[in-house]
């Protein structure tokens, strides 16, 4: 009994956001309902029908505190301008505590007085009522307000931006300057209660339209904010899947504690479908997460496969160096064809120029040779020869024509000799000029473009071909062939054999030492594992230790509590038989010290073992981690040699 009516008066832990009490896991046996730890609640004067359900009664009910009045509503929401489900309002009413003012008195700068801003104030007020509250009103009614009216209007626009502020009041003089305080109207103090008696005079109406304005500006900003979906709407279907807005999960904390305390009002100690709803909430935004991480780290293995493919091949900008040699070689190569084009174009160019005068002087001939043909035939004609002489010239004609054929045909057979030659002549000097660059091609590629190596700094191995020489000895422009070329090559060729022969020695060399060290480190590993079976088992042995140490220590301490157990029967005994017993408490008493001391050397000569075995344990991987970092600065010392 005295430990439930302590639990009852312990005051439950609360939410630092919302002052509202949070669940308790502890059964209570009192009434039927909760009510809630807000403290104790104030019935409001009109009355109200019985309810069952506590939550009902409990919103019914008017906490003297703005705030646990504010969260004993029936429908709790996230933020003052939530539509649908709202907070109550933190005016207390007349019997309530008012809300504290920090209002300054400030002047109004508004230019209420002008009626062009009267008319667009009205205007807006209008607008506002029609289209957004759905109000039946009309201009006149703004032009000429009656004191019921412009209560209406007030109520109205009041409540859309409070719905939960009372307004219980008979005289509406006794409300309007605490309602507009309450909403931190910044000019309440220039408001004068008797200006409702007549709300359409001239020395009253502007300011009072300007506080229809003010809320009518109120609402909107309000309209828009509940609209606006903002986070800190705290609406928790308005959550996306993937959040770290701080107020996302605010939301869905508030909702989650929302429910529990609905839950637990209901006397229900067991969350576990708010539980399950938070946890497969939170599960789904994980999930994503973890697959967004799962592709990083996918992402982050390939950039470091990658890497590890890069670092462990050469420097591209070696490549690139090698690459670029080459092609400058070849355009070297290629600056040389061209020339040799151009060279050979140009013969071409100027045999045609030669075949084009010649072709001329032919055609003059030709030319000449008829005139001289039609000058003999009017010789003949003009002399008078007989016809021996005729026959005569006939026949030597015909025979000087067939002379002349026989020597036509054999130009004509000479003609296509030399075209023939030309031609052969021709394939043969591409195929030396493709020769040459084949070997212009594997000079560049052993790298024997000039300058060469020492020895041979001061020869040029290249080699060009002069096709318009008329000496077979000029044909190749450059060094001799058989004197410097031939045996050039034949000793860069042996210098390279000598450098291979002694590249190989030096691999074969490295294979073996990276083969001791490589047994070196696998007689390390070894060691290494021996040393952790040696440590596991000192851990086994400590590890027996501290178990023979608790069993003794558990031994010692049911052997205390025995004593204990039987010096209390003692203590008993010696009050009902006297004092006959005393002999006896104290040798039981000196027994239970001996347990004590039995008790705390077994604890220390525990703890010592421990510490020893800890200390050991430290010594031997200090000693190890010594043996490693030798043994890699060994291997990095010998990589570098």
């Amino acid at each position: 009994m005295q430990q439930s009516g302590r639990r009852s008066m312990m005051p439950p832990p609360t939410d630092t956001r919302s002052n509202l009490p949070l669940p308790s896991t502890v059964k209570k046996q009192t009434s039927r309902s909760r009510m809630s730890l807000a403290g104790p609640a104030i019935r409001a004067p009109q009355l109200v029908p019985p309810s069952t359900n506590p939550r009902q009664s409990m919103a019914r009910s008017q906490n003297i505190n703005p705030l646990l009045m504010s969260a004993s509503k029936q429908n709790v929401g996230r933020t003052p301008l939530h539509n649908s489900v709202r907070r109550g309002s933190t005016w207390g009413g007349a019997g309530g505590l008012a809300a504290p003012s920090i209002i300054q008195a400030v002047k109004d700068p508004r230019p209420l007085r002008e009626r062009q801003y009267q008319a667009k104030m009205r205007q807006d007020i209008l607008g506002y009522l029609q289209n957004q509250l759905g109000l039946e009103i009309t201009m006149s009614t703004l032009t000429n307000i009656q004191g019921k009216d412009y209560r209406a209007i007030f109520n109205e626009l009041l409540l859309h931006l409070d719905p939960n502020h009372p307004l219980n009041q008979p005289k509406f003089e006794d409300e309007f300057v605490p309602a507009l305080k309450a909403v931190r109207y910044p000019f309440a103090h220039q408001i004068d209660n008797k200006w409702l008696a007549a709300p359409a005079s001239m020395h009253s109406w502007p300011s009072l339209l300007g506080v229809l304005h003010w809320l009518v500006e109120m609402c909107k900003l309000r309209d828009d904010y509940e609209n606006s979906e903002h986070p800190t709407l705290q609406r928790p279907d308005k959550v996306p899947e993937q959040f770290d807005d701080p107020w996302d999960h605010a939301a869905l904390a508030f909702n989650y504690f929302e429910e529990t305390y609905t839950v637990w009002l209901d006397l229900v100690d067991d969350f576990a479908e708010s539980n399950q709803v938070l946890e497969d909430r939170y599960a789904k935004r994980n999930n994503t997460v973890q697959s967004e991480v799962e592709e990083q780290l996918n992402r982050l293995n390939d950039a470091k496969s990658r890497l590890k493919k890069l670092e462990a091949s050469a420097p591209p900008i070696n490549k690139m160096v090698r690459d670029n040699g080459l092609l400058k070689g070849d355009s070297e190569k290629f600056q040389k064809i061209l020339q040799q084009y151009e060279s050979r174009k140009r013969k071409l160019t100027d045999s045609i120029a030669i075949e084009k005068g010649e072709l001329q002087r032919e055609l003059v001939r030709v030319d000449q040779l008829k005139a001289e043909q039609e000058r003999l035939q009017s010789i003949v004609k003009a002399q008078n020869l007989s016809p021996e002489e005729v026959l005569e010239m006939n026949q030597t004609h015909e025979t000087l024509s067939r002379t002349l054929e026989d020597l036509k045909q054999k130009i004509a057979d000479t003609h296509k000799s030399i075209m023939a030659l030309e031609v052969s002549v021709t394939n043969r000097v591409s195929a030396t000029e493709e020769a040459l660059d084949l070997y212009t091609n594997l000079l560049s590629n052993l790298e024997l473009f000039p300058p060469l190596p020492e020895p041979w700094e001061h020869i040029d191995l290249t080699l060009e071909l002069n096709p318009a020489a008329s000496n077979p000895q000029q044909l190749l422009i450059g060094s001799d062939i058989r004197k410097i070329v031939k045996p050039t090559l034949s000793a860069v060729a042996e210098s390279k054999r000598t450098d291979r022969s002694n590249v190989e020695t030096e691999r074969i060399k490295v294979d073996n030492e990276l083969d001791q060290l490589s047994l070196e480190c696998e007689n390390v590993e070894e060691d290494v594992t021996e040393i952790e079976k040696k440590v596991a088992a000192l851990n086994d042995q400590a590890d027996d230790l501290r178990d023979a140490a608790q069993q003794e220590a558990q031994v010692a301490s049911a052997e205390a509590n025995r004593l204990e157990r039987d010096l209390a029967a003692a203590r008993t005994a010696a009050l009902a038989n006297g004092m006959g017993v005393k002999s006896r408490l104290q040798a039981l008493q000196f027994d239970y010290q001996e347990q004590i001391a039995k008790v705390s050397r077994l604890k220390d000569e525990t703890v010592r073992a421990i510490i020893k075995n800890s200390h050991e344990i430290a010594m031997f991987k200090e000693e190890v981690s010594r043996h490693l970092r030798e043994l890699r600065e060994f291997a990095s010392t010998d990589s570098t040699d």
